[in-house]
């Protein structure tokens, strides 16, 4: 009787022991919805302060936009890869996070003028303008630097969550602007107008070279 109690015993221990001793998996993957979009991650952890993450985002939504006496309707399109290093300061899921998004981010826009309008400091008819069609393209780059929380790698569970807020930026956009159907489409001197008035836009667009990222996700351990 004693012996097969301490029997028992001993493989109880030795159950506890190997489960105490199981080795958790370095790799998370993780969906997200935010700012940047729809996408996934995939992250590393190197220890307890260090974690390694690369990810891809989506996103398109339309915009109407007014620039000068131009009403626009646009389309934003920003489909980006990325990459971060995040810092666990304190060993828990509080992280402070820096990296860079990659890949094409666009504001298309077109307008078909029906009351005459101010292009670049003159004033033309609807006949004479037609249809305009304009593109602002912010850089390939953005570096991001946020702060945010993500208990991937403290949570006992499979299962975790995580959060982050912080601000990407690139350089000034650029603007192209160009009109079709127009009496004065194919005119030099209405070209030139047009040149100014992509390059007010420009100006007024320069804003959008910060970009707000507040991202939600759901992370899952291996």
């Amino acid at each position: 009787m004693i012996s097969r109690a301490l029997l028992a015993l001993s493989i109880l221990t030795l159950s506890a022991g190997g489960a105490g001793a199981q080795v958790r998996s370095p790799i998370t993957a993780a969906l997200n919805a935010g700012t940047p979009g729809v996408g996934g991650e995939l992250q590393l952890a190197l220890g307890p302060v260090f974690v390694l993450r690369a990810g891809v985002d989506t996103l398109g939504y339309d915009v109407d936009k007014d620039f000068g006496d131009v009403d626009y309707a646009g389309r934003m399109d920003f489909d980006t890869v990325s990459g971060f290093i995040d810092l666990h300061p304190f060993g828990n899921g509080f992280l402070i996070s820096g990296g860079v998004y990659v890949g094409q981010r666009v504001i298309d826009l077109n307008a078909r003028p029906t009351a005459p309008v101010d292009i670049g400091g003159a004033t033309f008819t609807p006949g004479q303008v037609g249809t305009l069609s304009g593109r602002i393209k912010l850089s390939d780059a953005a570096p991001f630097v946020g702060v945010g929380y993500d208990d991937a790698f403290t949570r006992r569970g499979r299962w975790g969550l995580r959060a982050l807020a912080g601000v990407a930026w690139s350089q000034e956009p650029e603007v192209g602007l160009s009109s079709s159907d127009g009496t004065l489409s194919n005119d030099p001197v209405f070209r030139a107008r047009l040149e100014q008035e992509a390059r007010d836009i420009q100006e007024q667009a320069r804003d959008k070279g910060l970009f707000p990222v507040v991202q939600l996700g759901v992370t899952a351990r291996f």
